[in-house]
């Protein structure tokens, strides 16, 4: 009788667990608290919501750490579990191809007799006429440059840990985390220098949807790594046993990625006749 609770077998059946329901309540609560805003409500709502998600998060995450730590993360379920983030990022191509078609379609037909509304708004050229672009060789091609940099720095960190450097892995980390952080730094002060806005115009629309939610990406990738240096700091990940950082990994690569096709479409193939700043 004491071998009726032991396992034969190489998956996890997880332990019930209150997250999915708390993070569906705090979801449903912070998109409510965003329309109430929207409208003219109090943000208070929103805010409850909003520190409902990020408690869910920390709290399921911790929990998947520890059954990492604990061993139930066996060979089959972590191939499992890279399947899934394949999946994840597959999904993630897909959002942005959405921001890509929306740009390409309306600086592609900018002057297609069938969309009058779109000839008018933009005077059937592209750039519209009396859109100012960022010129592409100044700051966006130092953060293009920071951002691979960082990827070579994550791959130090990976390559690292692999051979057992659990100082390289700490200091790539450290680097790349850096690195992320500049890079979200200065998009911010592009934004806030840019001649043209997010509202009255098609190219400010998918500029900054395109742009912006990229820029989301990098702050999601640059949490994701800090949390994997603090767990490296902790004496987690081994060279056989490292997929959470491996997928943080992963998902930098993607947003590097997608950054370049951002850079050579967006920034320089779509520029025009930059202003002079």
């Amino acid at each position: 009788m004491a071998d009726a609770h032991a396992k034969h077998h190489d998956y996890h059946l997880v332990n019930p667990s209150p997250w999915p329901f708390v993070g569906s309540l705090a979801a449903f609560v912070l998109a409510v608290g965003a329309i109430m805003y929207m409208h003219g409500g109090a943000p208070w709502v929103m805010f409850i919501g909003f520190a409902g998600v990020i408690y869910t998060m920390i709290g399921w995450w911790r929990d998947v750490v520890k059954e990492a730590e604990g061993g139930d993360h066996t060979p089959v379920v972590q191939l499992h579990l890279r399947y899934g983030m394949i999946m994840f990022i597959a999904s993630e191509v897909m959002f942005f191809v959405a921001w890509f078609w929306a740009f390409f379609d309306a600086s592609l037909f900018s002057n297609e007799a069938a969309q009058f509304a779109r000839v008018e708004a933009t005077g059937g050229q592209w750039p519209p006429v009396g859109i100012e672009t960022f010129d592409p060789w100044h700051l966006p091609l130092i953060n293009t440059l920071i951002l691979l940099t960082s990827g070579t720095t994550v791959t130090w960190a990976h390559h690292a840990l692999q051979h057992g450097d659990r100082k390289g892995l700490k200091m790539g980390l450290v680097l790349t985390v850096v690195l992320g952080m500049l890079f979200t730094a200065l998009q911010a002060y592009e934004y806030s220098h840019a001649a043209f806005g997010f509202s009255g115009s098609i190219y400010g629309a998918t500029f900054f949807m395109a742009t912006g939610f990229h820029g989301f990406h990098v702050i999601i990738g640059t949490v994701f790594l800090a949390v994997c240096l603090g767990r490296a700091m902790a004496g987690h990940f081994t060279p056989q046993h490292h997929f959470g950082f491996e997928a943080a990994a992963w998902y930098w690569h993607f947003v590097d990625v997608v950054w370049l096709f951002l850079f050579a479409s967006i920034y320089v193939w779509a520029a025009g006749t930059p202003a002079a700043h």
